[in-house]
């Protein structure tokens, strides 16, 4: 499949939540990371794997696509 393909595709609807999850992990991480104000270096720490993990859930959510034709073929192949 091509990418302009996956990108016309509809997207499953537990991965439309995930990417919304990941998408306001991410941009809390930013807010905490980039806070005015000084906060301990644990904090930083959490904010960053906050926004690497919500970062990799939307792009993995982003490129799972649903395909029903083939899900209806290999349902046909297993009777």
């Amino acid at each position: 499949m091509k990418l302009k393909e996956r990108y016309k595709k509809p997207t499953p609807p537990f991965f439309r939540k995930l990417r919304n999850i990941g998408i306001a992990l991410a941009t809390a991480g930013g807010v905490i990371i980039a806070a005015p104000i000084s906060l301990p270096a644990a904090v930083i720490t959490v904010a960053t794997y906050l926004t690497v993990a919500g970062t990799v859930a939307t792009a993995v959510s982003q490129a799972v696509v649903s395909d029903k034709k083939k899900d209806k073929d290999l349902d046909s192949k297993i009777d």
